[in-house]
């Protein structure tokens, strides 16, 4: 491991994994000894076409050799920005339709928050327990993890955390509530997917209320359920989406989509209710216009419900208790963390890349990108199930 990675970039964690990168050009990763990695985590659900996609690496290329940044968002019309927001509009149900870009998925999480007390002139916002939505202030007050927060509080106060896929703690949304915050599919908390309709429940309840639903689609989104975003797949229409991840094909981007009718009341009352400089920047939105429009040009999106059959028939193996998520945003559950971790470890010796999920120890994250083909998910389940069995003969 390169001692100056350690020394003078800031950490996030005592033990990085440290590979040093040379290149990466689809399906693989190379270190600087050409090593090449099969990758079956994309950047943690970010390179959704994988590496040096070529539509999305002409876009920023072209865009490059034009301008880039030339003003704080909002004020100039570039035409990368508004072309995709456009294009993400066409491809959104009614009322959808304003989007608001920013530089990550956490920042459109603060951006959302904001505009359900906004809208509702309520404060009082709810979230799930073992619920993700990024690490700033806000977004780390919806976090249901407490171990991950507590040494940071106070944080935003009036906060309520309800049980995904508890109908009762539906209750908790009253006349008093701003708005609550949902990922389509829980993340961290092991790929949990919604139940008995819960998601259409959460909506009716809302609309009783008068409260705001807020879906966060930032690993869902892009293709990687099978739909645009995961909520598609479940017959509701959030009142705000988050988004970000997959949305850039590996560039660092968020944004967060709504009525016109309520993102207007960012800019009013008062005016500049929640800015950007580098928000929309024409090079990422370029980016983000060329994955856009690939995943909406061709089969990508579909094929990624046969690639999860293929994943199932293949990944079957004692140490596997269970495969949980659905398209590619799979989790392949183990008995505890420490088979996770030898799993994890072993694979990336032998050219595999997998990776954690955040709370859910038992979980190894299998979120490749959605150009993956069939012989390189065999490739890669081979070693998994070679790794499995290694551990088996150990134990």
């Amino acid at each position: 491991m390169n001692p100056e990675f350690i020394k003078y970039q800031a950490q996030t964690s005592p033990y990085p994994l440290g590979m040093e990168v040379s290149h990466a050009v689809g399906s693989y990763i190379y270190d600087i000894n050409n090593k090449k990695y099969l990758d079956f985590v994309a950047g943690v659900s970010a390179c959704t076409l994988g590496h040096q996609h070529q539509r999305v690496n002409n876009a920023i290329k072209n865009q490059l050799d034009k301008y880039s940044h030339v003003m704080v968002y909002g004020e100039y019309s570039q035409s990368p920005a508004v072309e995709y927001c456009k294009l993400l509009a066409e491809h959104l149900p009614y009322p959808l339709e304003s989007t608001y870009l920013v530089n990550s998925g956490t920042e459109a999480t603060e951006g959302a928050l904001k505009l359900a007390r906004r809208i509702t002139g309520r404060s009082q916002l709810i979230s799930c327990h073992n619920a993700y939505h990024g690490n700033t202030m806000g977004s780390l007050s919806v976090m249901g993890f407490e171990e991950r927060k507590q040494i940071f509080r106070p944080l935003v106060p009036d906060i309520e955390f309800i049980t995904f896929n508890n109908e009762e703690d539906l209750e908790k949304i009253t006349t008093k509530t701003a708005g609550i915050i949902l990922e389509t599919i829980q993340g961290g908390a092991g790929f949990i997917q919604p139940e008995n309709e819960f998601l259409k429940k959460v909506r009716k309840r809302c609309t009783e209320m008068g409260a705001i639903m807020i879906l966060d689609e930032i690993q869902p989104g892009f293709g990687r359920t099978g739909k645009l975003f995961g909520f598609q797949n479940y017959g509701v229409i959030p009142d705000i989406i988050v988004m970000g991840k997959g949305m850039g094909g590996g560039m660092p981007v968020g944004g967060f989509t709504a009525s016109k009718k309520h993102m207007d009341l960012l800019s009013n009352n008062p005016k500049l209710g929640h800015i950007t400089t580098f928000g929309g920047h024409p090079v990422i939105a370029a980016a983000c216009l060329a994955t856009l429009q690939e995943l909406t040009e061709t089969s990508i999106m579909s094929e990624t419900l046969a690639k999860e059959k293929h994943f199932r028939s293949l990944l079957i193996h004692p140490l596997i208790k269970e495969i949980r998520g659905q398209g590619l945003m799979l989790a392949a559950m183990t008995e505890n963390a420490e088979i996770t971790n030898k799993v994890i470890l072993k694979c990336q010796s032998k050219g595999l890349i997998m990776f954690w999920l955040l709370f859910e120890s038992c979980a190894i994250r299998i979120t490749p990108p959605l150009t993956i083909s069939y012989p390189e998910i065999e490739e890669g389940c081979k070693i998994i199930l070679e790794v499995m069995d290694e551990i088996i003969n150990e134990i």
